[in-house]
């Protein structure tokens, strides 16, 4: 098996329409799945007299062809026993497998290449009593049929796909609010270090950051110095989100009056209506490879290589990730999926397998705001860095079974609302004295805001909580929420 991690879905509840054809067939894979399959395999169940469509799932297409019958069969038991535990066995399966011409190859190659895989499939589904009503391979702009012998609907040289947006799929897909977010290679790509010479930076950032910050977490007396760097972490990390909302602020990274260390403090904070718009993952509303990729760069420059290494190595301790974990909905959901990005991009060589907490983070902030495709995609990636990374395993797991992410999110406002309540009790009662001998008579009592201390600075004693609901007040008022489970180098 290779190091790709299936995805599965159960049955779409969207409005209902008739695909005729191999062509239509094809046309509508990306509306299924989100994003066009690059370079995979896909299983789609048919219920019913009609061939309705069903659960599905995806995986690499494995490199070597020794792991294509392992492979195979893994597959279909996976659609067929995720079909049994919803009640809904498939009456038929359709295959599909996707994967671009290497060099010097052609379309009809490719599909030559690919045919006795797609022969091991039919057989792996037959095998469990479910047949193949159709195996397509989509290559090069074309599509061919292993089970179509009509030359005349299913020529060997292929049939040329739909023009993008032409099909009776993608109008109803229009209609209907989905959204295809382009290739499963762009929105991996949003997700992993692109090279250059700015990586040698960042390798010596990230090894600087080691060096002072896992002494620290590992040696420090009684659990003190990895407090110590929790606290530090979640209030720069907290820092970065508020300037995601307003990049414009008079100390921004970029301005040379700036100091840059990973401690600079940054300007007053806005209300989001007057930054930069904050651009949520809306269903529908489709952005270009360009656009994204000139969002992502402008990302890239508010967080430099020493905040970005101190952020990547804070992380991995399991507490902090959880905490972190409590940014998920609102303006902080929106802000956070977009550091997540960042620190995942900025974990190059060797620090590939410390990209799996932002991973598992970004995959988590994706579900919780309703893109479960790009969920899946970062998940997928953490479990490449990490297989073993729990965390990333239980929520892969979870979003591929159709689970309300809802549940999750109740547990993280509830162990944040816990943690405010702890903190907000008066330690001593010699603060009750102060306060009683500051109090001017007759002057009534008045309550504090839910966790600011008594002595008037409006700060918070430690990276503090937000007190309670979800994130969607002022940019300065959300901050992380311990959840999850496992998830770091030091325990997942």
């Amino acid at each position: 098996m290779n190091a790709n991690h299936h995805e599965t879905s159960g049955p779409s509840r969207t409005q209902q329409i008739t695909l005729r054809g191999p062509a239509e067939l094809a046309d509508a894979l990306p509306f299924v799945l989100g994003f066009h399959p690059t370079d995979s395999v896909v299983l789609v169940a048919l219920h019913g007299e009609h061939g309705r469509f069903g659960g599905r799932v995806r995986l690499g297409i494995p490199r070597s062809p020794r792991e294509w019958a392992s492979t195979a069969d893994h597959l279909a038991e996976c659609l067929v026993e995720g079909g049994a535990r919803t009640g809904s066995r498939p009456d038929g399966i359709v295959v599909f497998l996707c994967q671009d011409p290497g060099p010097g190859e052609t379309g009809r190659r490719v599909m030559e290449r690919l045919r006795p895989f797609a022969q091991r499939l039919r057989t792996a589904c037959g095998a469990l009593d479910i047949p193949v009503y159709e195996a397509l391979c989509i290559t090069d702009g074309l599509y061919f049929s292993y089970c179509c012998p009509d030359q005349r609907c299913c020529p060997p040289d292929g049939t040329p796909l739909a023009l993008s947006g032409t099909s009776v799929m993608a109008a109803a897909a229009t209609y209907a609010g989905v959204q295809v977010r382009g290739s499963l290679r762009d929105m991996e790509a949003r997700l992993k270090p692109r090279g250059g010479p700015g990586d040698e930076e960042q390798r010596a950032a990230l090894d600087a950051a080691a060096a002072s910050i896992v002494p620290r977490i590992l040696e420090g007396a009684e659990a003190q110095g990895r407090e110590e760097v929790r606290e530090a972490t979640l209030r720069l990390a907290r820092e970065v989100l508020r300037r995601f909302v307003n990049p414009k602020s008079p100390k921004s990274p970029k301005s040379p009056k700036n100091p840059s260390g990973p401690g600079a403090r940054h300007g007053a904070v806005g209300a989001p209506s007057t930054a930069r718009p904050v651009r949520p993952l809306v269903p529908g509303r489709a952005v270009g490879a360009t656009t994204t990729a000139a969002a992502d760069a402008a990302d890239d420059a508010l967080v430099t290589t020493d905040e970005a290494a101190a952020l990547v190595i804070g992380l991995q301790d399991r507490v902090t990730r959880d905490r972190a974990a409590e940014w998920m909905e609102g303006w902080e959901g929106t802000a956070a999926l977009r550091l997540w990005r960042v620190l995942a991009r900025r974990c190059v060589t060797p620090y590939q397998e410390h990209a799996a907490a932002p991973l598992t983070l970004a995959g988590w902030t994706a579900w919780s705001t309703g893109d479960e495709p790009a969920a899946r995609v970062a998940l997928g990636l953490a479990l490449d860095a990490d297989p073993e990374y729990v965390f990333a395993r239980l929520l892969h797991q979870a979003c591929n079974e159709g689970l309300n992410p809802e549940s999750l999110r109740s547990c993280l406002r509830s162990e944040r609302d816990a943690r405010a309540a702890s903190e907000q009790k008066i330690p001593a009662p010699s603060r009750r004295v102060r306060m009683r001998a500051t109090r001017r008579p007759g002057t009534p009592l008045t309550l504090k805001k839910p966790g600011r201390p008594a002595d008037g600075t409006g700060r918070r004693a430690t990276a503090g909580v937000r007190p309670g609901g979800p994130a969607t007040g002022r940019p300065g008022s959300g901050t992380p929420r311990h959840g999850g489970q496992r998830g770091s180098r030091s325990g997942r």
